[in-house]
């Protein structure tokens, strides 16, 4: 057994990955770096490095813990629902979380975390390393939207479903560019008139 797989190290690396994934929705990926990880989560310098062969596996380690966090969080609320609560509003509202995050409390502070999660989607093309895990998190999170709509009642060919997410994706970036962008409100009217009961 190494250092890093006793629970001890286990919480260690798990601390940084967490405090990476935190940096990484703040700032993007510049934000993350070894000292401010570290500093993040309350643990030396030295155990980035000894934890991560390099700062490309602590940020592929970042992002994939931040993709399966929200995979896990959208799991959890589809499996709450009731059928009867699997309207058009609930399966927009889920579709919105699992594709543009959990909205914040003000339309200004959530059009500043959706830009940073398009940013960060954006930034991956910069960054070889990440686009295999891109490729599968995309993958595993295409099959749970359509779950969602399965689940929903609502069957989508994987084409119908690419349609949905560019919808999605140019209902954002069209708003993004208004003087009072509300992304998250655009992609709700678009989806809701596409997906209308």
């Amino acid at each position: 057994m190494t250092t890093a797989s006793t629970p001890k190290g286990e919480r260690r690396r798990a601390a940084l990955v967490k405090a990476g994934a935190e940096l990484l929705a703040a700032g993007g990926f510049d934000a993350v770096r070894h000292r401010a990880v570290a500093e993040r989560a309350g643990l030396p310098l030295a155990s980035t490095t000894y934890y991560f062969d390099s700062l490309d596996d602590l940020v592929t380690a970042v992002v994939e813990y931040q993709a399966r966090t929200d995979l896990e969080r959208g799991r959890q609320r589809l499996d709450e629902l009731t059928i009867r609560q699997r309207g058009i509003d609930t399966v927009v509202d889920l579709v919105l979380d699992m594709l543009l995050g959990t909205p914040c409390d003000t339309a200004q502070a959530d059009a500043e975390a959706v830009l940073s999660r398009y940013e960060r989607l954006v930034a991956t093309w910069r960054r070889p390393y990440l686009r295999p895990l891109m490729h599968m998190l995309g993958s595993e999170l295409r099959e749970f939207l359509a779950e969602i709509m399965a689940r929903s009642g609502r069957h989508l060919s994987d084409g119908e479903l690419e349609r949905l997410i560019a919808l999605v994706d140019g209902a954002v970036v069209n708003a993004l560019i208004e003087v009072d962008p509300d992304p998250r409100a655009e992609a709700a009217r678009m989806l809701r008139a596409e997906l209308g009961d």
